[in-house]
């Protein structure tokens, strides 16, 4: 992408405990927030009067959270939603730790229930994207990790958290030069030094350990279109909110 600015959405994941959601949007435009990336449930009651309230804030959705068990199992049902909210990326998120199974054939599965997800929503001119957490860079017994087979299919794209890769100890940085082709979105979630109780841990972006501006020049390397803020648990959503889009216009994003 060129060195022009970046669409920024906000994961309303981070404020889902200062109901009511609907309330937040003309604040989160206020800010200069370009768009939404929901999660569920909140768009799943009613994608239309979801997709209603983000038109009457002047909000996009780029992309949105779903199960991975929805992609599998109800995947026409999802691919209308992303039709339904103008969404371009279908994104699953998350596998429950009792699921999980720490060999190479296990997650070569999720992989290839992604492609086939794919697949599917590429026919709609969509495409499915996975997004991290930490567990997906631990190695596995044979050295290879998680991450590794969950992108190796060309129709697996890839939400990129650098908050969490910096958790499980690897560097955002090496991730985003290795996978800069899959990259069609970058979460810019900050974590503060190990052992911090405040909000978990989590902090604005900006106001954390990771360093940004030494990775501006890898974002534009990557095939992102748009960068996405979030906070696991933030005390004060709007603070967060604004710093963390304050800090990336200031580097030029």
């Amino acid at each position: 992408m060129s060195e022009t600015r970046y669409p920024i959405a906000y994961q309303l994941y981070s404020s889902r405990k200062f109901l009511p959601l609907e309330a937040q949007l003309p604040q989160l435009k206020a800010m200069g927030y370009d768009a939404i990336e929901p999660w569920l449930p909140a768009y799943e009651a009613n994608p239309a009067g979801f997709k209603k309230s983000l038109d009457d804030n002047g909000l996009a959705c780029y992309g949105f959270h779903m199960p991975l068990t929805g992609l599998a199992d109800e995947p026409n049902r999802y691919i209308d939603i992303a039709l339904t909210l103008g969404a371009k990326y279908m994104i699953p998120p998350f596998i429950a730790q009792e699921e999980r199974r720490a060999t190479t054939r296990y997650w070569q599965g999720i992989g290839e229930t992604l492609a086939k997800g794919g697949e599917l929503a590429a026919a709609q001119g969509l495409k499915v994207l996975w997004h991290n957490h930490d567990f997906e860079f631990a190695p596995l017994p044979d050295g290879s990790r998680p991450i590794d087979h969950i992108l190796a299919a060309p129709e697996v794209y890839f939400e990129i958290d650098c908050g969490w890769i910096k958790r499980a100890g690897a560097d955002p940085a090496a991730e985003l030069a290795r996978f800069k082709d899959r990259i069609l979105a970058i979460q810019t979630k900050d974590t503060a030094p190990v052992g911090t109780v405040e909000d978990d841990g989590w902090t604005a972006t900006g106001d954390g350990i990771i360093d940004w501006a030494a990775m501006v020049g890898l974002f534009r390397d990557t095939a992102a279109d748009h960068i996405v803020t979030e906070h696991d648990n933030p005390s004060d959503w709007q603070r967060f909110a604004k710093r963390s889009i304050d800090h990336l216009r200031g580097l030029g994003l």
